[in-house]
């Protein structure tokens, strides 16, 4: 009894430090956004006097209106939004077309295939070279340059690959003695079925073409075709407020400072994709065990 109450002493310590363990690293991944979030709600030029750290000391949406007030902003979500839908479904589709043909068994020379697909994924050609590619394809300051590059990724067709081939192959054959194609096949049976895995996939890539920054900044000069991401990069890289003042037209009250304004704009570019992810967040958890259990 004795050495049975200590076991139970034990795993209750253990579960209170381990509690306890969770809710720093919680604290700690989530204090940073809401410090932002706090400041981007607080008077600008109150906050430049510190000790905001839980609420606003000044509520004020002077930032968000200053940040809503340019042009450019607006322009740049509009090329975020565009470039993010069309890409992720350009992306999603392309790849799992990819990945089909290459989870047939009998597909001539796959072994190869597979081993040049893998070489990418540890070499690359470097930037210059991509960046006179680039240039060859006729794709700077074209809004193409967000979309052809990442239309393939050999990543996410391995995760696809695995989808595809668990799917029973009593379907496809129940459909060619039906008289359909490969075609038809692949949009009306396999599709339909592996929304776990296009979800997936779906979210991976739009994360990456929402947050993407560098395209823009090396292949575009026309500020109309730079993402928001692009123009959140030049706004933190303002150094001074006369300068940030500048770049937001309209006029500005004098409760609104580039620190201010740099804390509005990240709120703004972050808060849609956080909002998107908990309705895939089902398909994204499933998707994640593709492949993990056999049998």
């Amino acid at each position: 009894m004795l050495m049975l109450k200590r076991k139970t002493r034990g795993e209750a310590i253990f579960d209170f430090v381990n509690a306890l363990g969770m809710a720093l690293i919680c604290f700690v991944t989530i204090y940073p956004i809401w410090y932002v979030l706090v400041n981007s709600f607080n008077d600008g030029t109150d906050a430049m006097r510190g000790g905001i750290y839980w609420w606003p000391r000044q509520f004020s949406l002077d930032n968000f209106a200053a940040v809503f007030r340019s042009e450019g902003i607006m322009m740049a979500m509009g090329v975020t939004v565009a470039k993010t839908l069309v890409g992720t479904v350009a992306h999603v589709f392309f790849t799992a077309m990819v990945a089909y043909a290459f989870s047939r068994r009998g597909l001539i020379g796959g072994k190869i295939y597979i081993l040049i697909g893998t070489v990418t994924l540890f070499f690359g050609g470097g930037l210059i070279p991509t960046y006179l590619l680039i240039r060859d394809l006729h794709l700077l300051d074209n809004f193409l340059v967000y979309i052809i590059p990442v239309l393939f990724s050999f990543f996410d067709l391995i995760i696809f690959m695995t989808f595809f081939r668990e799917i029973p192959e009593g379907l496809e054959e129940a459909a060619r003695i039906d008289g359909a194609n490969d075609w038809s096949i692949f949009l009306r049976i396999v599709l339909p079925v592996s929304m776990p895995v296009l979800a997936t996939i779906a979210l991976f890539h739009g994360v990456y073409q929402w947050n993407d920054y560098f395209t823009g900044m090396i292949y575009i000069n026309n500020t109309d075709l730079q993402p928001i991401q692009t123009y959140l990069y030049r706004v933190v890289a303002e150094s001074s407020s006369n300068q940030m003042m500048a770049a937001v037209p309209g006029g500005v009250t004098r409760s609104v400072t580039s620190q201010s304004i740099k804390l509005a704009t990240m709120v703004v570019t972050t808060a849609p994709i956080v909002f998107v992810y908990p309705f895939l967040q089902k398909y994204f958890v499933k998707g994640m065990m593709i492949g993990s259990i056999k049998g």
